[in-house]
């Protein structure tokens, strides 16, 4: 039986696979995406429990999340998360996929500062290539903005509010928020309009855009 070599360059598919999961290609936006389980969220767990909050009732915790396949997935995508090449095979799929829209976490969320400093690397690498990061872990990226000051250009971060119908996080240049009684802050994400899909909007990565507000679904 043949084995995949990774001592060298990655250089095919298969050997970033082997490392890092596959990657999504979602209906409802452009480009790829990444998940790992929503079950692994450090934030959003505790949010989960809580009610009013934007993680209660979470969406991937339920239905197709639910499937052996995609549980599967999930699983090898976050065991793969503190291979040191990573970085590199990431970098390797999403460069020959061709595709210039990228989402991190359609479902799950960033697992350590490393986790964090490893997307930032992907994007340096990939300036050609625009990157949404949504996420509940404030403190983490409040940690890189301390060190950093600032993330790639093609980079947007977005905080997202813990509360259905609350403000934007105070502090954070991009965030998003969820509105239900309330009316929407900033962006109203289009998608409801549309058949809950992206067409031509990429509000969410356009890093002129504050804030981007989703209706409660």
């Amino acid at each position: 039986m043949s084995t995949i070599a990774l001592a060298g360059p990655i250089s095919s598919k298969a050997a970033a696979i082997k490392i890092t999961g596959s990657l999504g290609k979602p209906s409802k936006m452009p480009g790829l995406s990444y998940g790992i389980s929503a079950a692994l969220c450090k934030v959003g767990a505790a949010l989960a429990q809580v009610e009013g909050s934007t993680c209660e009732g979470c969406y991937a915790l339920k239905a197709n999340y639910q499937y052996p396949s995609v549980k599967a997935a999930h699983a090898k995508r976050a065991a793969g998360l503190t291979d040191p090449r990573w970085t590199e095979a990431m970098v390797y799929l999403i460069r020959s996929s061709g595709e210039t829209y990228f989402r991190w976490h359609d479902s799950g969320d960033l697992q350590s500062f490393q986790h964090l400093l490893n997307i930032v690397s992907v994007a340096e690498q990939l300036p050609g290539v625009s990157f949404w990061l949504p996420t509940r872990e404030k403190g983490l990226v409040n940690q890189y903005i301390r060190a950093f000051k600032a993330f790639p250009a093609n980079l947007v971060v977005r905080v997202s509010a813990a509360m259905i119908d609350s403000a934007a996080p105070a502090g954070f240049q991009h965030t998003s928020t969820v509105h239900h009684e309330q009316a929407a802050e900033g962006y109203m994400c289009p998608a409801q309009f549309q058949g809950n899909k992206c067409r031509d909007c990429r509000a969410c990565w356009d890093s002129s855009v504050s804030n981007v507000s989703y209706r409660k679904h």
